[in-house]
């Protein structure tokens, strides 16, 4: 279980970094984006412009041959016969790299460059402005113009410059470049996202610092950030004054309800019993009379219980709530509720305990009220037809106390909310039409923790549900029972 929690958790981490809504992720990615767009033009631009360079230096030696050649043929034109002449002139300016030929009016060669391919000199429509064309996987820049001689056109004359060896050059450079690029763009994009990650270190710690703050806690919650920036100091000072504040309305808030609940019990009490004593006399009542007095007094009623409920929960709220924590059998008090509970129900309770006595330490009353609000919950949600178990055993070094139902069920997503204070589930569902306060679960939760306990709760809808309390068990026992979790219910 440790393995897969701690996976989970590895799973989890690695989710939160590449989350794309996360400011971190939004942050690296931005600035990865405008690195590689800057460290890419600059590549691209320094390739454009080697290869500018590249050309430009060939078509400065193909225009300085250009030039001389028509005076080179004018000179042998002097001293030989024409054809003659034009094949001396080329041969004069032929190299390696450097193809020429020449082509008569009627497109016949009349001199060309010895080993000159002949697959260069099939090209057609050679551009006047020297260009760059692949013939075999070998690179030449080419041009062509026409030739005169002594102010006459001869022909046409073609001059090929061999750039396989720079172009290739060129390419290895180029793949470097853009190899050192990529590579500096991943390493930038890791530095930046280690950078981001701990300039938003200080809103992460101020995330945890402020995820375990409760209520009783608003009013003393300070955070403090070393060594932060002045931006994050700011938030974290202004999130301390708005704790404070809420601190402070909290308190108020909360003064302000046991105020209100302790103010008008002790009225309703009074109306309470007046109504009461009413309803006891009138024997001159008519029945009309009697059933408005008696809803009269079921409502005052529950608003003392409630008025008490709010006292109740104002007092652990401030912490004033006190508990007489002594030993106590629980199989005894158990039976004793469940006894109390058949009476004012007239429902079909039943006990299943061990034959050993279990001890835990509480406060008697205040376990007893838990239990009646528990098995008054089962009741209240459950057909009349039906039974409420109570059952009593012990697993492990806990006691456990399981309430179990087999009415309407809770559905999953209130589950979690059950225990809120004022959370009431769909009054339809309910088989009670008086509903309750919605704060009777709320008050069994902070009774239970009160005393050092816990409180959970399993359902499925039309299946019913059961309230599972534990407290630590005093006596040891040697023997282990399993976990029984309901026998009516099918959950």
């Amino acid at each position: 279980m440790k393995f897969f929690g701690k996976s989970k958790n590895k799973i989890n981490e690695i989710l939160q970094i590449f989350d794309p809504n996360s400011l971190g992720m939004r942050l690296t990615v931005g600035i990865a984006l405008l690195s590689a767009f800057g460290l890419g033009g600059v590549a691209i631009w320094i390739s454009l412009r080697m290869q500018h360079l590249l050309v430009a230096t060939n078509k400065q030696t193909i225009q300085y041959i250009g030039e001389r050649i028509p005076r080179d043929i004018e000179i042998y034109h002097q001293m030989v016969e024409y054809p003659v002449g034009v094949q001396k002139a080329i041969d004069n300016l032929t190299d390696n790299e450097t193809k020429l030929w020449v082509e008569d009016t009627t497109g016949n060669i009349i001199a060309k460059s010895v080993n000159v391919d002949a697959r260069i000199l099939s090209l057609n429509n050679i551009p006047i402005i020297p260009e760059v064309s692949q013939v075999d996987g070998r690179y030449w820049l080419m041009c062509s113009d026409t030739l005169k001689v002594n102010g006459e056109p001869i022909g046409t004359i073609y001059i090929a410059q061999d750039l396989t060896g720079e172009q290739v050059t060129f390419l290895h450079l180029i793949r470097s470049i853009s190899i050192s690029t990529a590579l500096s763009i991943g390493l930038m994009t890791i530095a930046i996202a280690i950078y981001v990650k701990r300039s938003l270190e200080p809103l992460q710690r101020i995330s945890k610092l402020t995820e375990n703050i409760s209520m009783d806690d608003l009013g003393e919650a300070k955070l403090q950030l070393e060594n932060s920036p002045s931006e994050v100091k700011e938030l974290t000072e202004t999130f301390s004054q708005m704790l404070t504040r809420l601190g402070e309305t909290w308190e108020h808030q909360r003064q302000l309800v046991s105020n209100v609940s302790h103010e008008l019990r002790t009225p309703l009490t009074i109306v309470s019993g007046y109504l009461q004593s009413t309803l006891r006399r009138g024997d001159n009542l008519t029945s009309a009379q009697r059933e408005a007095l008696q809803i009269a007094h079921s409502e005052a009623d529950r608003t003392i219980q409630l008025m008490q409920d709010l006292l109740d929960l104002a007092r652990a709220d401030s912490g004033r709530m006190h508990f007489n924590e002594d030993k106590i059998n629980l199989s005894d008090l158990t039976e004793e509720v469940v006894a109390m509970a058949r009476q004012y129900s007239q429902r079909e309770i039943n006990l299943e305990s061990e034959d050993y006595p279990i001890h835990i330490k509480a406060d008697n009353n205040r376990l007893k009220q838990v239990l009646l609000n528990l098995i008054d919950n089962a009741v209240k949600y459950s057909a009349f037809d039906t039974s409420v178990m109570v059952k009593i055993y012990r697993y492990e070094e806990r006691a456990v106390i399981q309430v179990c139902d087999s009415g309407i069920g809770i559905p999953l997503s209130q589950q979690a909310r059950i225990f809120e204070r004022f959370f009431r589930a769909d009054e339809a569902r309910s088989r009670n039409s008086a509903g309750g306060t919605g704060l009777g679960l709320s008050i069994v939760k902070t009774l239970v923790e009160g005393m050092g306990g816990a409180i959970s709760v399993r359902s499925q809808l039309n299946k019913g549900s059961i309230f599972t309390v534990t407290f630590p068990a005093i006596e040891k026992k040697e023997k282990k029972r399993p976990l029984v979790l309901m026998k009516n219910a099918n959950v």
